[in-house]
This record gives structure tokens, sequence and C-alpha cells, in this order.
């Protein structure tokens, strides 16, 4: 007899059941300069601490820890936007942890990438949200997508799990242009998605 067992999934939270303001300490679990797997190009990425959605199988598990790394600092940030000033630097990437639930944390670092590279850098970043989800956030949150270029959404599902995919984990996630996605008033696919 085959036991039939159940999986955990993912948290799933109402709409603007979790707040920053409720839950993010603005700690920050890693900063990786000059990489090249968090999204197109050469990529400066931050890692923000906390998460609830608690995916089972999640890659950054000691990130979900609102407590976890280190407080944001100014000197962080300077050194960020030092390291995003290189030519061959293509954008900064919002990791986790949530970003969206770290907005305090990434829509300063975004509203400062905005005023001194204008979009000459992009910003990518993951989420465990969907687009949907995030049409009825809160306004934090909605102010962040729509600082965005890329976004990569959707909880990691164990079941849907596939390395083969291009800057996803599993094949419910999708690649995101936000603004073609916010001027048309639908998802739209990165165009330059492979796989």
């Amino acid at each position: 007899m085959v036991e039939n067992k159940q999986v955990r999934q993912p948290n799933n939270p109402r709409p603007q059941e979790w707040l920053a303001k409720d839950h993010s300490l603005q700690y920050i679990a890693d900063y990786k300069p000059f990489n090249f797997v968090d999204g197109e190009g050469v990529r400066c990425s931050i890692y923000v601490s906390g998460c609830l959605f608690n995916c089972p199988g999640c890659y950054n598990k000691a990130a979900q820890n609102f407590h976890y790394g280190q407080p944001y600092t100014q000197e962080l940030e300077d050194q960020i936007m030092k390291d995003l000033a290189h030519d061959y630097v293509q954008g900064l990437t919002l990791l986790g942890g949530e970003p969206f639930l770290n907005t305090q944390v990434c829509l300063k670092l975004v509203h400062r990438l905005r005023k001194e590279f204008g979009h000459h850098k992009d910003v990518w970043s993951w989420t465990g949200y969907t687009w949907e989800e995030l049409q009825k956030e809160s306004a934090d949150k909605l102010e962040l997508l729509r600082n965005l270029d890329i976004l990569v959404d959707g909880r990691f599902l164990l079941a849907q799990k596939d390395l083969t995919l291009q800057f996803r984990g599993s094949a419910n996630q999708r690649i995101i242009d936000v603004p073609k996605s916010l001027d048309q008033g639908k998802v739209v696919i990165w165009d330059k998605l492979v796989h």
C-alpha cells in the first residue's frame, strides 16, 4: 500500500495581512556585488532578512528569520551605490527573505538608485507574492513594484522544482516585465525568456 503523504504548502496570506511595518527589522542577510546568477548581466544583489511564506525546500531558509544578519546601514547603501556605478554592472537585484516585507530598506535603496542612475541601471526582484496578489497589497508594496523593471513572482513549490529554468526554481514562477505589465494592465512575460 502506497502511503499518501500530504506535502506542506507555503503560507498564503490574505491581502494586506503581512505588512512590512509590522515585521521588518531592516536586517540584511547578505550583500553580493558583481554576480551573474541573480538576473541578467552583472548584478549587485542584496538579500533582505525575513520571510513569512516559509516555502518547503527554500534555498535560503536562514534568511526567513527577520533577526538574521546585520542591520541595514548607510555605509552599506553607499557601498552598493559605489558598486553599481561601474559601467559593467547592469543593475540591482532584491532577494531574501522577502523584499516586499522589507520595503523600508528596498524603497530607500531603489529610490536612491533611480535618483543617481535613472533607468540606466535596472532593478530585479524576487517575491513569494504573485503579481495578482501584489495588486491588492499595501501602498508601500505597490510603490516598490512600480520601481522595478523585472519581477520574478510566486512561491517556490517543491513539487514544481526545475533546476533547468531560467532565473527561477519552480515552474509556477514567472519572469515579468513590470513596466509593460503596468502599462497594459496584465502580466507581460520578459521578452528574453528562454526556458
